[in-house]
């Protein structure tokens, strides 16, 4: 079971009755995200293997895992503010105990995504599970 905010994610989103609902759901996550700095958007904190672009600024304070991000893509910054809701402000541990796959199927997000999105989203994981284990 992942932490009290995904799984309440979970719930809205098992509450949406189709794909469409959730789609647009993921879209306003993005939008509701505040805006990251031109300055953070550097080669450094960009994801490769994304289709957009897409820039994670991940940072562990005290065993505590958090992160910032932005993409060019609205959908890309909903699978961003998706991604947040499951690893910000966790604990490192449970970061890399989590299976972001397992969770994000609960969303029926694999179902959905295209193969494009999929390993862009995989690429985005692979990083902050990369951050957390250093």
């Amino acid at each position: 079971m992942a932490n009290p905010d995904f799984e309440e994610l979970v719930e809205t989103f098992e509450f949406l009755d189709d794909w469409e609902d959730r789609y647009r759901h993921v879209i306003d996550m993005g939008k509701a995200m505040p805006p990251l700095e031109d300055a953070l958007r550097v080669p450094a904190t960009k994801v490769d293997g994304c289709a957009s672009q897409v820039w994670l600024v991940p940072q562990i304070t005290d065993g505590v895992f958090s992160f910032r991000g932005d993409s060019d893509a609205m959908i890309v910054r909903g699978l961003i503010a998706v991604l947040l809701t499951l690893y910000d402000k966790q604990p490192v541990a449970d970061v890399l105990a989590t299976d972001a796959a397992a969770e994000l199927g609960r969303l029926g997000l694999n179902d959905h995504l295209s193969a494009q999105r999929s390993n862009g989203l995989r690429a985005m994981v692979a990083r902050i599970r990369e951050t957390a284990a250093s």
